[in-house]
């Protein structure tokens, strides 16, 4: 019997209580965002195995007391038992902490924070503390003040313009101050007037003179790795000078092919254009602008890779895309380009990109969260994978094959982290591969990796 659910940021699975304490940093991951359940008698392929009915008392006491003592600030977890069949487990249930970071006591704050990345739980670095600690106080890193700047650094003309492209539109008002205050651009603190992280991004005179990373580069490189750069741009300026820059330096190395209809024209680029927009419009407006580093695109042969600091915010991840959540990381940043325009729903940007690319018949876009960073790969149809014949198609087969858009070869180690699938089920979908005669086998035992057939 197995378990209904899959592994995820929310959901953990333990065979038994491990003798160290991965429990205890499992916890405090799942207090430290959106909460979550770890369950002990399942295994990780979901395996309900059970504990056994003698020992499960005595392993409620010692969860219990165990979590209580080994965190900081202390959590109180639901610890319970359930049936499931003729098996009982043991789950360990935790909501999402509002006294944000906890912390393994004995380990310390700067070692001890952890936080849950999609299926595991992982090490805080000190960026990821000090975004902790904002949210713990409702606050986002964009309304913060930056101290080393003035109120005549913010560029009255450029906000004035934002103002009157609004729906309620602006008059004129000879004091603007009051507008500034209430976008979070600019605050007042101990008698002293600061503009913000969003005001200095958004519409300050030199923004990467305050934010000297806060910007784009965008590199165009020849083959499909990155060596040899064919063209490259760093986009400065404010968010919004930065956007088109990008966008206009991504659009102008795409082909673009022609159709005529009567007596129009109509132009039709590789891949969609709203999908470049969107994926750009998202790593500009919910990156994490408190890591020092740039957001990167590099165009390769056969994809685009969008690169944003920072992880997924919120109750976000790559397995819940398409379900429409919104999180806002940055509160005021967004504020502005929904207004200005440039977003519309708000939780719709991932769905558009799906859909724009199913809509164009191209294999479908990827999305990975590591450590401290998010990359979308956006394939290109120069390295158009094979679309199996009808009465072959297979939604996993297809998945499998999808990948090697953007890798030249993949391990069964390497697929499975893309793809919802067990090991067994992707070695079986990969022997059926080879025998169509789609990809090919090189190796053998933990060497072996796939390739797809010229």
């Amino acid at each position: 019997m197995k378990y209904p659910l899959r592994e995820s940021s929310t959901l953990e699975f333990k065979r038994q209580i491990p003798k160290n304490d991965q429990i205890i940093k499992t916890i405090i991951g799942f207090c430290n965002q959106n909460g979550g359940k770890l369950l002990i008698g399942v295994d990780d392929d979901g395996t309900i195995y059970g504990v056994p009915e003698s020992e499960i008392n005595k392993m409620l006491e010692y969860l219990d007391k165990s979590i209580y003592e080994a965190i900081t600030p202390p959590i109180i977890p639901q610890v319970y038992a359930q049936h499931i069949g003729d098996k009982t487990i043991l789950i360990i249930e935790v909501s999402s902490g509002s006294n944000k970071p906890y912390y393994v006591t004995s380990e310390g704050l700067e070692k001890g924070t952890y936080i849950r990345l999609g299926c595991s739980t992982m090490h805080a670095n000190a960026d990821i503390i000090e975004e902790l600690k904002w949210r713990s106080r409702g606050l986002s890193f964009d309304m913060m003040p930056v101290y080393h700047a003035r109120r005549e650094d913010l560029n009255d003309d450029a906000f004035k313009s934002f103002l009157a492209t609004r729906k309620s539109g602006f008059k004129g008002l000879e004091n603007i101050d009051e507008f500034l205050f209430a976008y979070h651009l600019m605050v007042r603190e101990h008698a002293y007037i600061y503009p913000t992280v969003a005001g200095i991004l958004l519409f300050g005179k030199k923004p990467q003179h305050f934010l000297s990373e806060s910007f784009i580069i965008c590199s165009h490189f020849s083959g499909i790795e990155g060596r040899d750069a064919i063209a490259s741009r760093d986009c400065m300026g404010t968010l919004l000078e930065q956007f088109h820059d990008a966008y206009d330096f991504v659009l102008s190395r795409l082909t673009t092919s022609f159709t005529i209809k009567g007596p129009r024209r109509t132009e039709r680029r590789e891949i969609p254009e709203i999908a470049v927009r969107e994926m750009l419009i998202n790593a500009i407006v919910h990156r994490n602008y408190h890591i020092n580093a740039p957001i990167k695109i590099a165009i390769f042969e056969n994809r685009i890779e969008i690169f944003s600091p920072g992880t997924f915010p919120g109750v976000l991840d790559v397995h819940n895309l398409t379900l429409g959540i919104t999180y806002t990381r940055n509160k005021a940043i967004t504020k502005i380009f929904r207004e200005a325009g440039y977003m519309e729903k708000l939780g719709t940007g991932f769905i558009t990109l799906f859909k724009s690319y199913e809509q164009y018949g191209l294999p479908k876009p990827q999305v990975i969260e590591g450590p401290n960073y998010i990359k979308c790969i956006l394939p290109r149809p120069s390295a158009r994978v094979p679309m199996l014949r009808e009465q072959d198609e297979h939604a996993e087969l297809q998945s499998i094959v999808n990948l090697f858009t953007v890798s030249t070869q993949l391990s069964i180690s390497e697929i499975a982290e893309s793809i919802s699938l067990s090991r067994s089920t992707i070695g079986r979908r990969l022997a059926e591969l080879v025998k169509k005669g789609i990809l090919q086998k090189r190796g053998s035992g933990r060497g072996t990796r796939y390739v797809l057939k010229k």
